[in-house]
This record gives C-alpha cells, structure tokens and sequence, in this order.
C-alpha cells in the first residue's frame, strides 16, 4: 500500500509549480511540451508528435493509458487597430466575464505586457451598467502605436493570461493555468509513487488542444491503443454560488467519474480500491458525456476502455483558479493504486 504523509504535498506543490510557470494555449504548446518532456523522461522514453502531444511509454504486457492535456485558454489576435490596440478572438472557453482589465503577455516576436481595456463605471451608460462586453468589443493596450505594434504582433499570436502562483491558507494554490496542469502535475506524481515498482506497461499522454476540441486525445490515444485508460482532469469545486450537493467541495479527494461514456467497472473499481486504501474520493456522476478527454480516448480507434479521475477546482477558466494540492495527491495515489492492481492481475 503506498502510504503518504498528509500534511506533506512538496512533491505536488513543485511539481505544479513547474508546470503552471510555462504557457502554452491550444495549438502553441511548445514551451509545455518542452517543459513537460523533460519532466515525463526521468521515468521514460517520451517524444513530441506531429500534433503536439508529448508521449511516453514504459513496461510490456497489459496497457494502461494516462492522458492529462497540455493546452490552456487564453485568447488571440485578430487585428491591430489604427490606434494601436489589438483586438482579439477567445482560444478555448475564456470567461469573458473577468476579462476587463486583465493583465496579459502577448506571445508575438517577442513576449510583450498588455492590458485587457476597460470603461470606467462613471463612462457606461445605464443600459449597459453591470454587463460583460462581447470578445468583438474588448482591446488590448500595450502601450504602443500602430506602427510599433505591427513589428512585433501579428493576427495569430496567442495571448495568455498573467498571474502569479499564489500560496495560500493551508494546502490551496491559486494561478493561472491549473486547468489542466494539475492533472499533468497528478500523473508525474503517479510515476513518482511507482517508481522502484514492477508494473504492466503504463502509457503517458499529455494531449494538446483539449481546450479547442480534443485533436491531441484522438490522435494520442489511436496511436497509444491501450488497452484501458484513466483521463484526468479538473471539475468544479463547490463555492458560494455552486452547489454543494452538486459538486465537491476543495480537499474532499479526487472526483471519481460515471458517465455513459466512462467504463462502469473502471469507475467501480476505482471507487472500491479508494475506500481499501483509505484514499479520500467522491463520486461525480454525469448524465452524458464527460467533457474531457475521456470521450475521445474511449471511441479511439478500436475502442479504449476508459474511466476518468478530476481533481476539483474553483473559477475555472480564469487566471484565479484553486486547487487544493491534497486533492491532486489523492488521485495520483490513486491512479498508481490501480496500476499496481491490475498490474498484479495481468501479470
């Protein structure tokens, strides 16, 4: 039984650390993917593909497949306008509703600062007093001209979202990007917790585009064809305007999913080996499909039968989003839990 002290999330705290100090929105997740490589080869083989996805593979035998995606939301130029500003599209679902006055990096010839505009409260009129502006209406300011923009920005840089890692009370991390690094961050962890131990052959899939459509799931998980696979990715965590009844609340454990798109006996056996080890799990329970990754490893090209872990988060799809590092520890442990047992079974 893999055992961890409780109090203690270094390991996870560093390893999501690392990963949300990189950019990378849907399409152009170089710098991830370089970063994620050279995390992914201390425990394996792993490589680039043609879509962007960083694959890994190790063991014989019986395979199971872990995919978590690379990719972020973030935005993107669509033009430059005589005053200088840039006018911008959304990549992926950015909350429009936050974005007034961020602060962002525009990711041109070189990285530049900008600033989401704003109209003060004292300029709106009454009809549009507490509304959120549509992308067509939104600019970004850098402080430069036409002129000087144009040399360094073109339509089709992408646009991220600053914000600092923030420690804070207890085990929560708030940053940009959590969504879905924290399920890259719990899959290394897994490989950390395996490490010395024999198991069947565990295949990597850090996707790209998830946040655009899923590309990097479908074509990683064809190429992968495993023979069963865990996704894992974030849900909603409960928060004054979310329901507890519906949605788990912070530090409550990984969030075990069924759905008609997720295999039943996967999920069960996840559920039965989270109370055997005393891993903290909820049940998260979905009508239809997941959402995730998980929909489109499942149909990949003979089938791959599939389950999905998520590790609960507050304000998704902003540049505020919380984790609790228990949780991300909690399904890393158990992932490697179910490896182990299925390892043993197979062997």
């Amino acid at each position: 039984m893999l055992r961890v002290n409780e109090m203690e999330y270094g390991a996870v705290k560093k390893l999501l650390s690392e990963l949300c100090g990189v950019k990378g929105t849907s399409g152009l997740e170089n710098d991830v993917a370089e970063k994620v490589t050279g995390l992914l080869s201390e425990y394996m083989p792993c490589k680039t593909d043609a879509l962007g996805n960083v694959t890994g593979s190790k063991g014989e035998g019986h395979s199971i497949l872990l995919d978590a995606h690379l990719d972020q939301i973030g935005l993107v130029v669509t033009g430059i306008t005589d005053d200088g500003f840039l006018k911008i599209a959304k990549v992926g679902g950015a909350d429009i509703r936050v974005l007034t006055a961020a602060r962002v990096t525009i990711h041109g010839r070189e990285k530049i600062p900008g600033v989401v505009t704003s109209v003060p409260p004292h300029l709106k009129s009454a009809k549009d007093d507490g509304k959120a502006p549509s992308f067509d209406e939104i600019t970004i300011d850098t402080g430069m001209t036409a002129e000087q923009a144009k040399k360094i920005v073109s339509p089709g840089d992408r646009i991220t979202f600053d914000g600092p890692f923030d420690t804070l009370i207890g085990n929560r991390i708030a940053s940009p990007s959590i969504d879905d690094r924290a399920g890259v961050a719990a899959i290394l962890r897994c490989l950390q917790l395996l490490e010395g131990k024999k198991t069947c052959r565990i295949d990597v899939l850090f996707s790209a585009q998830e946040e655009t459509g899923g590309s990097g799931a479908k074509t990683g998980a064809f190429n992968s064809q495993a023979d069963e696979a865990i996704a894992c990715d974030v849900s909603f965590a409960s928060a004054p305007d979310v329901s507890k009844e519906k949605y788990a609340s912070l530090g409550e454990g990984t969030l075990i999913g069924y759905a008609p798109s997720l295999d039943y006996e996967m999920s069960r056996r996840l559920s039965r080996l989270a109370k055997e080890k005393d891993i903290p799990a909820v049940p998260e329970v979905m009508g239809g499909k997941t959402g995730t990754d998980g929909d489109d490893i499942q149909v990949a090209g003979r089938g791959i039968p599939s389950a999905l872990l998520s590790i609960p988060i507050r304000n998704m799809h902003t540049a505020v989003e919380v984790v609790d590092l228990a949780d991300i520890e909690s399904t890393a442990r158990l992932m490697a839990e179910y490896i182990l047992e299925r390892s043993s079974e197979n062997a």
